[in-house]
């Protein structure tokens, strides 16, 4: 059964035009992504999924494949669903191209995951933490019922509660590495839209209810650091240098 990693990685990045090549520790981000991502299953089976010419080049001169996407792929799972068109393989992983912190160790347990689950949706959750914000809409916050299967997700602070005494002593956030069939993102694509929730949610996973799919969830490491901004650059150059 083989499985890859696809990095869906835009250059026409909306808050953050040409993200996927910005230098950390003079290295480009889609670099120590693909480089983590090889640790879990080996260079081989690492693949970039671009509309970007230049992401491309930099990605095969470094020795990963990389995919030629369209530029009107309505979400990062649509890219991957094009990729995936291309690429023979049983198991789909979605790791985020601005996640150049990701331990390989998770992407190995959504893989697992998957392998036990195959007619599932495999998506990764941690604990938010004492330091963070869940009312933050930039933390989708996960619902899971007691089987941890996807009962809802938002930007929200869930779940809710009527008595202060029942308020959730913690809640959980959605981390972005995923695991899909080709059957289950050509489905997803052929959508063809996104769903009333995802685009109220701006929460992609979210289509995947209306096609009445399970969405397993697993528990993966917290305080992984994503680049959203220029701003985050410094603070995960400071978290690369001590991973070094």
């Amino acid at each position: 059964m083989r499985s890859v990693v696809l990095i869906p990685a835009r250059y026409r990045s909306s808050r953050y035009p040409g993200k996927p090549l910005v230098s950390l520790l003079g290295k480009p981000m889609v670099l120590w992504v693909a480089e983590l991502a090889a640790r879990a299953v080996g260079n081989e089976n690492v693949y970039v999924a671009t509309e970007s010419q230049s992401i491309l080049d930099v990605v095969e001169a470094a020795g990963f494949n990389a995919v030629m996407t369209t530029d009107d792929a309505l979400t990062g799972t649509d890219r991957l669903a094009q990729a995936a068109e291309k690429i023979n393989a049983d198991i789909y992983i979605n790791v985020q191209g601005d996640e150049p912190l990701v331990d390989p160790a998770d992407i190995l347990k959504v893989r697992d995951a998957k392998r036990e689950k195959m007619n599932d949706v495999i998506n990764g959750f941690s604990w938010v933490a004492a330091d963070e914000d869940p009312h933050s809409v930039n933390i989708p916050k996960v619902i899971t019922n007691e089987r941890d299967e996807l009962v809802y997700m938002s930007r929200m602070a869930l779940p809710g509660f009527k008595d202060p005494n029942h308020a959730p002593v913690r809640y959980k956030k959605q981390v972005c590495i995923y695991a899909f069939t080709r059957e289950e993102l050509a489905a997803f694509r052929a959508f063809g839209r996104k769903s009333e929730l995802e685009y109220s949610e701006d929460i992609e996973i979210l289509r995947f209810l209306e096609l009445g799919k399970t969405i397993r969830m697993v528990e993966t490491k917290p305080g992984s650091l994503a680049v959203d901004v220029p701003e985050d650059v410094v603070k995960v150059e400071a978290a690369l240098a001590q991973y070094k």
